[in-house]
Formats: C-alpha cells, structure tokens, sequence
C-alpha cells in the first residue's frame, strides 16, 4: 500500500516525470489522461506546461529532434487517447451509466461530461481538451451518444493540436523570458492546477446531482 502510494505521488508529479520517466511516459500519460477512465487524476496541463520547460532535455534524451517534433509527438498521443476513450464509449454504450462507482470510476464524472456534451455540442471535444476529468470522459460519452466519426476526429486532431502547442510553448518561452523559473516549478504547478480545476472542482462539489437516465443510442 505504501508503494501504491508513493507511485500515485511521482505520477501527479510533473517535474519527477520529466526527470525519471522522460518522453516515453509523458506520452503514455498524455495518452491515458485523455481517453481513459482510469486517468482522470493524471496531471495534463501542468505536465505538459513542465514538459514545455524542460524541452530542450527531451529533444536530447530522444535523439536531439527538434522540440517542434517532440509536441507533434504529445498531441498525436493526445488524438490517439482521445480516439481510444470514443471507441470504448461507442462499444461500451449506457452499460457505464448503470456501473457502479470504484477507487478509479465515477459515475458523476460521466454525467458532468454529458451535461458539458449537451451544452457544447461537438465543440465540447475541443473546449474539454482544456478542463480537467471532463477532458477524460468527454470522448467517452461522445461515443455513447453516438456523435459522427469524421466530426469527431476533426475536433479530436484540432483540440489536441491547440491544447498540446499552446501549453508546451507557454512553458518554453516562459522559461526563455525567465531562467530562474524552474526553481519554482512547485509554485507553478500548484497555481496551474488550481486555475485548471477549480471551475470542475466547483461544479463537483457546488452543482446538485444529476439524476438523468442513460443517453439513448440509436
């Protein structure tokens, strides 16, 4: 258990990641935080804003490609997450809304997602690329609902592309304009995780249950 534990806290941990896991698991993580239930609780912006500082060590340790291939590398991870949660939404169908909640799946995550889908439309794929938890499942219940293949992979390719460049070189350029940023990389990581999730943590714990029955799939 205590094992567990310590391996829950380096994978929040966007700096150890970078450090010890390097490109190889920030992609598997990326992957897994936009597609796959189990991944809601991994740190996307943070990661990817701390992955955009140490740029240049990535570019090194993965055969000194250009730091543009190495986002191209992220947001295509992204698509493919993305792309993999649809596929489980689209096979799986209203059967995850009769689930019952585990340590990893819950179910008011799925319906925040739904109520987010309705609302948005198709541009939920690309506005949920920037909200964490809602990011994981919306691809999930876009499947339930049966949303089109094509439109889904444009919002998917677009909304991964957008999210991955803008964050990464948020970090890049910071760094550049202020070299003495990474000796407060906690800090930064604390305020981003706050900015990013204190909308969703909001709407979890502030909003009334919903009690909607299971999307129709035709």
């Amino acid at each position: 258990m205590d094992q567990f534990i310590e391996l829950f806290k380096h994978l929040i941990n966007p700096e150890w990641i970078i450090n010890h896991g390097g490109l190889y698991l920030l992609l598997i993580i990326i992957f897994a935080e936009t597609g796959l239930f189990v991944g809601f609780f991994l740190p996307g912006d943070s990661l990817l804003f701390v992955a955009g500082i140490y740029g240049g060590l990535l570019s090194n340790a993965f055969y000194d490609v250009p730091f543009f291939f190495i986002m191209v590398m992220i947001a295509v991870a992204g698509v493919l997450g993305n792309f993999v949660g649809f596929w489980f939404g689209r096979k799986s169908g209203p059967l995850l809304f009769s689930r019952k909640d585990t340590l990893l799946f819950k179910k008011k995550h799925l319906y925040q997602a739904k109520e987010f889908y309705d609302k948005h439309g198709g541009g939920a794929i690309f506005l949920a690329r920037f909200l964490p938890i809602i990011r994981t499942f919306a691809p999930i219940v876009a499947g339930i609902v049966g949303m089109d293949r094509k439109k889904f992979m444009f919002f998917n390719i677009i909304s991964s592309f957008t999210w991955v460049f803008s964050m990464m070189l948020a970090g890049h350029y910071l760094d550049k304009a202020f070299p003495s940023l990474k000796e407060h990389l906690e800090l930064i990581v604390i305020i981003l995780i706050l900015i990013t999730t204190l909308p969703v943590i909001i709407k979890l714990f502030f909003s009334k249950p919903k009690h909607a029955s299971p999307p129709h799939v035709d």
